[in-house]
C-alpha cells in the first residue's frame, strides 16, 4: 500500500465528500432531478477511484480509510434526508444506519483489542450497497420516470433483507476474530 496521500483516487474521494452538502441541499429543496445527477456523479467517482487505485497501484492508507467513509456519508445523508422528507420509510433508514453503526463499533472494538482486521467488503455488503443505492435512485429519478409502487416496495424489502443479512455476517465475522 502506497504511503503517498495525494493521489488521483484520494482526490476523487475528497470530491465525493465535497459533493455531499450540495446533494443534501438539493434534496431538501426537492430538486430531485439535479440531486440524481450529483448522486450519480458521486457513484462514478467511487467506481473510478477504486479502479484507478488498483490499476495504477495508487492504493493508500488514507484512501482505504476515506473511501468507505465517503460512501457511508453519502448514503447516510441520502437515507436520513429522504426519511425526514417522507420519501423513504423511517424504519428503513433506522435499519440502514444501525447496521453501519454496528459495523463501526465492531471495527472499534477489534482495533482496541489490537486484533488485525483486513477491510474487505463481503459479497453481502456489496449487494447491500447496490440495493441501498438503487432504492435511493428510485426516489431521485422519479422526475425522469415513474417506478411502480410494487417495484419500489420490492426494493425496500430487498434492501432491508440484505442490510440485515450483511449486518449479521459482519457480526459473525467479527466474533470469530475475537480471542
Amino acid at each position: 500500500m502506497n504511503s503517498v496521500a495525494v493521489s488521483v483516487p484520494n482526490i476523487l474521494t475528497i470530491v465525493r465528500i465535497i459533493l455531499i452538502p450540495w446533494f443534501a441541499i438539493l434534496l431538501f429543496n426537492r430538486s430531485f432531478n439535479q440531486a440524481v445527477w450529483v448522486f450519480a456523479g458521486a457513484a462514478v467517482t467511487d467506481s473510478l477511484d477504486g479502479l484507478i487505485a488498483r490499476w495504477f497501484s495508487q492504493k493508500t492508507r488514507l484512501g482505504a480509510f476515506l473511501d468507505p467513509v465517503a460512501d457511508k456519508l453519502l448514503l447516510s445523508t441520502a437515507y436520513i434526508t429522504l426519511a425526514v422528507m417522507g420519501e423513504i420509510p423511517v424504519w428503513v433508514t433506522v435499519i440502514v444506519i444501525s447496521r453501519d453503526v454496528v459495523i463501526a463499533l465492531g471495527v472499534l472494538i477489534l482495533s482496541l483489542q489490537r486484533i488485525p482486521l483486513e477491510a474487505r467488503p463481503s459479497v453481502y455488503s456489496k449487494l447491500t450497497t447496490l440495493f441501498q443505492v438503487l432504492l435511493v435512485l428510485s426516489v431521485l429519478a422519479s422526475g425522469y420516470f415513474q417506478i411502480g409502487e410494487g417495484v419500489r416496495q420490492g426494493l425496500v424489502w430487498i434492501t432491508v433483507f440484505l442490510t440485515i443479512v450483511s449486518g449479521f455476517h459482519y457480526i459473525h465475522t467479527g466474533l470469530r476474530l475475537m480471542p
